[in-house]
């Protein structure tokens, strides 16, 4: 490796480690990343019967409609008088997404089969109503291989394909190796997969030992960099010197200087640049705690090796708490207003995979193709060329890096896809209590996307700001509006702020949000100064149609100190500003639902972060404009490889 790093010997044969050092040069192995010729056709993604852990329901992957079935991970056997349709998440090969992005004109089924039975390919439009465009009788075959094709013309605005296996009264029919296929380009991209971790180690070695155990994914890959940036290390762990083993000289371990998310996925990135032969080289981020399917990185590199020009492809999450929810088809950001997570129009969205929808009554399934402003790092492939021409991620520590690079990409002409069937489960985002230090990444990162890829209007940025700063300080979370207040400033600054990748900025945020109590957990049973038997729920009232009236009269009583209770537990789905700031000491559930946060009036630091946080706000409208212009010339240098190799001590 360049630079400055010394070379530690990684546990087994094969495996490079790395950790921070002040001299030396890194001696270990290193993948060369080269394009191959391709052998055969391109498997864009294989027929899979059941997930990659127990939690998952078949039924993503298959339906039974009626019978009896056995469905296992690789293969499936149908009974007599049986049918199982292929119409599911996983199921579906995303027809509409392969005709409106890449060159390929038709898809092939292969599979191989034993038994007698029917089987058809299905394809829905954007309706979702369903049509057979193949289909094939089987009699007496014994581990016969038979190919079905379809034709990728009709699905430009939305529909997908997916085979239906069907048997009669005294058949049987037994499946394998299936997988859809289309023809090859003359050259394989090389694709290496970055993992980014924080003392996240026992999730992180499950996902390694995922890849390690699915040779089909593995075989795509030429490398798996873990960039590790904690003090509890992944190869602490006893099953890391197993998996290290079976991964080879593919895995490169590397510890580094706790950077955040950006700083962890950027090394994949920079790695890759540094060791590439051809710009035609795909880098696929993996978040370290998710629940990896493994036919995901078949699904994105299969894909990004087709399409017609280089695109960013991003990975659905789904909920890991509720393993059948979709958190989003496509999103987008409204970056004006600061806002992430906005679904696409005609977006699923916390959708059950296994339901209906309640107003079509048709199953949930995303049959329209969809356009996203970005996709979340979670699992999200960027091609090199996109590095090249672009630069690379702002050292944002995490929070917004996904949004903002997405979003300079596409001003260079690079959109982002989200791909449909290619899912991971991550931890429901609504499981997150929004009071955390990382609320100062979030908005002081999201004023620098604005600042940087939006008309940035001050007055409705400042807008937004008061409205937030005022619901903060209505439902007494004053360590929340401090951390709006630094954000602000923060930004203020210009990018010097972003000089050392935000370590010091996450220590003075904690340092600032732990003056307030109500930023802290406590266990139900043991609230700090409150008998537990006192607190009662108190259930709010539904959302006010008068939202400005009620909002002065709120306004008034706070400051005149007038309140309508003064305890009451409030559930963490209630806790809207026109209820808590009727209450003088709140006991707030924390979305986590692992305690509670106790909110408790102070007129003083109510007076003093209204007054700092106008100030600030009232800064940002006359400064902003000056910001955004040293944001815009620093963009350069903040990007370049030379800045990371400086954050990386390389």
């Amino acid at each position: 490796m360049p630079g400055k790093a010394a070379a530690a010997t990684g546990q087994a044969t094969g495996v490079s480690t790395v950790e921070p050092a002040t001299n030396g040069h890194h001696a270990a192995d290193e993948t060369t990343f080269v394009e191959r010729v391709a052998q055969g056709r391109l498997t864009t993604q294989r027929g899979l019967y059941a997930g990659p852990s127990p939690v998952v329901s078949k039924d993503l992957y298959s339906e039974l409609e009626w019978g009896s079935v056995v469905r296992e991970r690789t293969g499936i056997s149908l009974e007599s008088s049986t049918k199982v349709s292929g119409n599911t998440y996983f199921g579906r090969f995303p027809a509409s997404y392969w005709q409106r992005w890449t060159t390929v004109k038709e898809v092939t089924l292969e599979a191989v089969v034993t038994g007698d039975g029917l089987l058809t390919v299905g394809a829905s439009d954007v309706e979702g109503d369903a049509r057979v465009v193949a289909a094939k009788q089987l009699v007496g075959a014994k581990q016969t291989a038979i190919t079905l094709t379809a034709k990728l013309d009709k699905f430009y605005d939305g529909g997908a394909l997916w085979l239906d296996l069907e048997t009669e009264a005294g058949q049987s029919l037994a499946l394998e190796q299936v997988r859809w296929t289309v023809e090859s380009p003359e050259k394989i991209r090389p694709t290496a997969v970055t993992i980014c971790t924080m003392n996240r180690a026992d999730d992180c070695l499950a996902n390694l030992q995922a890849l390690a155990g699915d040779i089909s994914s593995l075989d795509t890959l030429d490398a798996i960099y873990v960039a590790d940036q904690g003090t509890d290390r992944v190869d602490s762990r006893e099953g890391f010197e197993q998996v290290a083993k079976d991964l080879g000289d593919k895995l490169h371990y590397i510890v580094q200087p706790n950077l955040g998310g950006a700083g962890g996925f950027t090394r994949g990135l920079y790695e890759v640049a540094g060791h590439t032969e051809t710009e035609h080289a795909n880098v696929l981020f993996m978040d370290d705690d998710v629940l990896l399917e493994p036919d995901l990185v078949i699904r994105m590199t299969a894909f990004s090796n087709r399409t017609a020009n280089p695109v960013i492809v991003g990975g659905q999450m789904l909920n890991l708490l509720h393993p059948n929810q979709l958190h989003v088809g496509a999103e987008y950001a409204n970056l004006n207003t600061l806002e992430p997570g906005q679904a696409v129009e005609h977006s699923l969205n916390t959708a059950d995979l296994l339901g209906i929808d309640e107003e079509t009554l048709k199953p949930n399934r995303q049959e329209r193709r969809l356009d996203a402003g970005y996709n979340g790092w979670w699992s999200c492939l960027i091609p090199y060329e996109i590095v090249k021409a672009t630069g690379y991620p702002l050292p944002f520590f995490f929070q917004w890096d996904d949004a903002e690079y997405s979003y300079r990409a596409r001003s260079y002409g690079f959109p982002t896809v989200t791909l449909p069937g290619a899912g991971v489960w991550h931890a429901d985002f609504h499981w997150k209590d929004w009071d955390e230090w990382h609320r100062y990444f979030n908005l002081r990162n999201s004023i620098i996307t604005a600042a940087l890829h939006s008309p940035f209007n001050l007055n409705l940025v400042s807008r937004v700001l008061v409205a937030q700063l005022v619901r903060y300080l209505l439902s007494m979370q004053y360590g929340l509006s401090a951390t709006l207040i630094k954000a602000v400033e923060d930004f203020l600054e210009g990018p010097e702020v972003l000089r050392d990748g935000g370590v010091e900025a996450m220590k003075e945020i904690r340092r600032i949000r732990d003056d307030y109590p109500e930023t802290k957990r406590h266990p139900a049973t043991d609230v700090p100064g409150i008998a537990s038997n006192d607190i009662g729920i108190i259930n709010s009232a539904p959302r006010p149609s008068l939202h400005r009236a009620v909002m002065l009269k709120r306004i008034l009583d706070r400051l005149l100190g007038n309140h309508r209770h003064s305890l009451g537990a409030i559930p963490a789905d209630e806790t809207n500003w026109w209820h808590v700031s009727l209450f003088e000491t709140a006991v707030i559930t924390d979305a986590s639902q692992e305690g509670v946060r106790v909110r408790t009036y102070d007129r003083a630091k109510m007076f003093d972060l209204a007054r700092r946080g106008a100030k600030v706000i009232q800064r940002l409208r006359k400064e902003g404009a000056a910001a955004q212009a040293q944001y815009k010339r620093a963009m350069p240098e903040l990007t370049s490889r030379e800045n990371w190799k400086r954050l990386y001590k390389l």
